[in-house]
């Protein structure tokens, strides 16, 4: 992923609080020899004080070969996504249709190593952690071994501590366009408001605060 240095996040707490609540990406794991990755959709919880993510996935997935043989893994997500017409980022001197059509998005990629959690009682507290950061609220039950409702179907998953190693993010919201333009542009998402042209439109705004 390409990152310009007005794209790139001021500080890590930027990148980490968005993270913190767009908690469904793609776990991409080395596939064998001659085969391409394997690209797994799910939710997770990303802890930044144990600096880990936390997961799990049914027992007969067929990444976990390829995980256990090589687990340096990608967790990519991407979200607050809009397209952007070319008219909208012409320069104030530039013809209209001369402006160049782009993409806003945010994005984090963790380079993590993976950690198989197959122990029972470590899956439970594991699954456990899972739901608190989903139902903060509260309202299920929690996995115990051996315990109704969920103990019996400890068997068929298996845990996954997705240790950070690396990190890179992006937030690319015309931070290199004059304030003349990215007001324009905001005003357009404003009046568009389609899918993500909200949380676009606040990036813009807020990038250009700080």
């Amino acid at each position: 992923m390409l990152i310009h240095p007005w794209d790139a996040p001021r500080d890590d707490t930027e990148w980490q609080r968005w993270l913190a609540v767009h908690d469904f990406g793609h776990l991409v794991v080395n596939g064998p020899d001659g085969e391409p990755p394997f690209a797994q959709p799910l939710h997770f919880a990303y802890d930044a004080e144990r600096g880990e993510v936390v997961t799990h996935l049914a027992r007969p997935n067929p990444m976990w070969p390829a995980l256990l043989a090589r687990p340096e893994v990608v967790l990519s997500v991407v979200d607050d996504y809009a397209y952007v017409p070319g008219p909208w980022q012409a320069a104030p001197d530039q013809a209209p249709e001369h402006g160049e059509p782009t993409s806003f998005y945010a994005a984090v990629q963790l380079r993590c190593r993976a950690h198989v959690v197959d122990d029972p009682s470590e899956k439970a507290e594991l699954l456990n952690r899972q739901v608190g950061h989903f139902q903060p609220e509260g309202g299920s039950a929690e996995v115990a071994v051996g315990e109704a409702p969920f103990g019996r179907l400890l068997a068929g998953v298996r845990g996954l501590r997705l240790e950070v190693t690396g990190v890179r993010a992006k937030f690319k919201y015309a931070g290199r366009r004059t304030a003349e333009v990215q007001d324009r542009i905001a005003a357009k998402l404003t009046d568009r408001a389609g899918p993500g042209d909200a949380a676009a439109r606040e990036h813009l705004l807020r990038r250009r605060a700080v």
